[in-house]
């Protein structure tokens, strides 16, 4: 009987708990006896103090509580950059993403496509990389190529934006990133004389990444390598781009190229 009766009492604690920790937790309980401009102006309000937890979780309860209210709008467009100054990348480009897709006709769209491109290519970023200088190219770099394609449309659907400037910089930083990894790929797969996979790879770097510095490396890797295929009309192609654009290259069919080396 004593056994019964405290399994009973511990459940009943369980039970008390975990319904305390949902309606903590759920941003349908918090702020329940606020209005819905009560909710949105004090999230503003911890936003600007730079309360970032508390301005989340406000404009959370204001998305759930109030899906069509009249100050939704404005606060899933603040919740960007609130998610954005905690750190919680993924979320604050979900935020944007949705953002881009329910108001695709917001005066300040442009702003969310510049957040989700620089939380994507934070979220590719550890704590390691972030305080020390390392080879991206080396990482596996799908954030950094949805960071890539969001810049990229941000500068193309909206060249006058105020923040076009600072995405195409990032875009050039990120074009040159890209094209480092395809070129190590490429490399790796010389190596281990997978011949035709390395001219397929080097060559996304000439068609993709025109003007990254890698592209001449890529090029003498590509005549290489159909050097060692036997293809003698590409081996011929590659080598006429090769002289037109970048006369000061010899090619040398038993060693890698390397810039330092002119």
């Amino acid at each position: 009987m004593k056994k019964i009766v405290l399994g009973m009492i511990a459940t009943v604690a369980c039970t008390s708990f975990l319904t305390a920790c949902s309606s903590v937790n759920d941003p349908a309980q918090n702020y329940k006896g606020e209005s819905e401009q009560q909710i949105y102006d004090r999230g503003k309000a911890a936003l600007q103090d730079k309360s970032f937890s508390e301005a989340t979780k406000r404009f959370e309860a204001l998305d759930v509580q109030y899906p069509y209210g009249d100050s939704t709008e404005k606060a899933e467009f603040y919740i960007i950059y609130s998610y954005y100054m905690q750190e919680e990348y993924a979320l604050a480009s979900s935020a944007a993403d949705r953002f881009i897709r329910t108001y695709p006709t917001n005066p300040h769209v442009d702003y969310a496509y510049y957040m989700r491109g620089l939380s994507d290519y934070y979220q590719n970023l550890g704590v390691v990389e972030r305080l020390f200088k390392l080879d991206l190219a080396t990482r596996d770099l799908t954030q950094i190529q949805k960071s890539y394609q969001s810049f990229n449309e941000l500068v193309t659907r909206y060249p006058d934006s105020a923040y076009a400037p600072a995405a195409h910089q990032y875009l050039v930083y990120l074009r040159n990133v890209l094209a480092d990894h395809e070129l190590h790929v490429a490399e790796y797969y010389y190596s281990r004389k997978a011949y035709v996979a390395a001219a397929n790879r080097a060559s996304n770097v000439v068609a993709h990444y025109d003007g990254a510095p890698t592209v001449p490396e890529a090029l003498v890797l590509m005549a290489q390598s159909y050097k060692k295929l036997n293809m003698t009309t590409q081996l011929n192609e590659t080598m006429r781009v090769i002289q037109y654009n970048y006369p000061n290259i010899k090619v040398n069919f038993d060693q890698r190229y390397r810039p330092s080396e002119d």
